[in-house]
């Protein structure tokens, strides 16, 4: 089980960044970690700070940099990863400085965009690409990253990816765990369809430090939602996808990915129903290696790397605002269980259940 309380006060809260000048982002965290693997609790408290520098646009080029640093107050409590404290769960916010963005960006109209340099990436719901914002440390790819929309409802993007600076930082010891070397391509395409939108998407992953993981995906996924803005509202998604070896990567790379997921909403209150399978065949696994894993599969973050055998996640969640009016509708709530169980054999990998609070302490905070 796991307890988080969080504190953050970001220089722009819930507003698009401004066109230029000084950018400030600070996280507060206390983490806690309760695992019957372990015979003691993990205790993180962590602060994230990052410092950041945005230019003014001129003729649609403008150039973004920042800075990241996370502190440890009590790494003799916890496993960041790295300070060999193997003897308590891991709470996977290791100290760290290093530079998270720095980035050239050319926008010559609404329509277009295409940036280079060291970036935020993310891909659709981050199942697949995501920067993992949940942890203290954020996930940057050196990349080129291309889009263009067209008026018809149909949009293509390309992103080539260099390098990935990881959550558990750039110069970590442990050569999984630290910053990877890719020769990666990515390709996207949407089209409004119906009440939703329809997007393919290829994958070519070639992994340079890890070059047996190296793999390829080919996937379709369609996510809409209707009903009246005052009513009850409908929201659905269906995806699959296709993962082979790629480059240098294993013969065994053969699985496949599906997601079912449908719901209600009325009145500021969603319910989700949801499958989530991820094959397995005893040999290998369907792997997300760049996703925004917390957001999958249970927050005790158990399936990161999917076991051998497969898994299948039955899942049903709801939540909304704590009151209609008053100060408690600032605040939310969200309630979800999941059911697991292995693709390959019969194994059940148990339940979990999931709950968070949040409320605002100020604004902007």
């Amino acid at each position: 089980t796991a307890l988080l309380l969080s504190l953050g006060l970001p220089a722009a809260a819930q507003n698009p960044p401004p066109p230029s000048g000084l950018t400030l982002d600070i996280r507060l965290r206390y983490e806690k970690v309760s695992d019957d693997a372990f015979s003691r609790d993990a205790d993180a408290n962590t602060l994230r700070a990052r410092v950041g520098w945005r230019s003014e646009t001129r003729s649609g080029w403008s150039v973004f940099g920042e800075l990241e640093g996370t502190a440890n107050f009590n790494d003799g409590s916890f496993n960041n990863t790295r300070n060999g404290t193997t003897r308590y769960p891991v709470v996977a916010d290791p100290k760290n400085a290093e530079l998270n963005q720095l980035y050239l960006n050319y926008q010559p109209d609404a329509a277009s965009r295409i940036t280079l340099g060291r970036q935020r990436l993310v891909y659709d719901n981050q199942r697949f690409f995501g920067n993992v914002g949940w942890r203290q440390n954020e996930q940057t790819f050196d990349a080129l990253d291309a889009t263009r929309s067209f008026g018809n409802g149909f949009s293509l993007r390309y992103s080539y990816l260099d390098r990935v600076q990881r959550i558990f930082g750039d110069d970590h010891p442990n050569r999984d765990l630290g910053r990877w070397n890719l020769s990666t391509h990515l390709f996207s395409a949407s089209h409004a369809l119906g009440s939703g939108l329809l997007t393919g998407y290829a994958h070519f992953i070639d992994n340079q430090t890890l070059p047996l993981t190296s793999h390829r995906n080919l996937g379709l996924r369609y996510a809409a939602k209707g009903g009246p803005a005052d009513g009850l509202g409908w929201l659905a998604t269906l995806e699959l996808a296709q993962q082979d070896n790629h480059a240098d990567g294993l013969s065994i790379i053969d699985a496949h990915y599906l997601l079912l997921e449908g719901g209600l909403v009325w009145s500021g209150y969603t319910g989700k129903l949801g499958f989530e399978q991820l094959s397995g065949d005893g040999r290998y696994a369907f792997q997300t290696p760049f996703a925004t894993g917390h957001a999958f599969n249970g927050w005790d973050d158990k399936f990161l790397t999917t076991p051998v055998n497969g898994l299948n996640d039955r899942y049903v969640s709801a939540g909304g605002p704590l009151a209609k009016d008053g100060w408690a509708a600032k605040a939310s709530w969200l309630l979800a269980f999941h059911d697991f169980s292995a693709d390959r054999g019969s194994a059940d990998y148990g339940t979990e259940w999931d709950a968070q609070l949040g409320f605002p302490v100020a604004q902007g905070v």
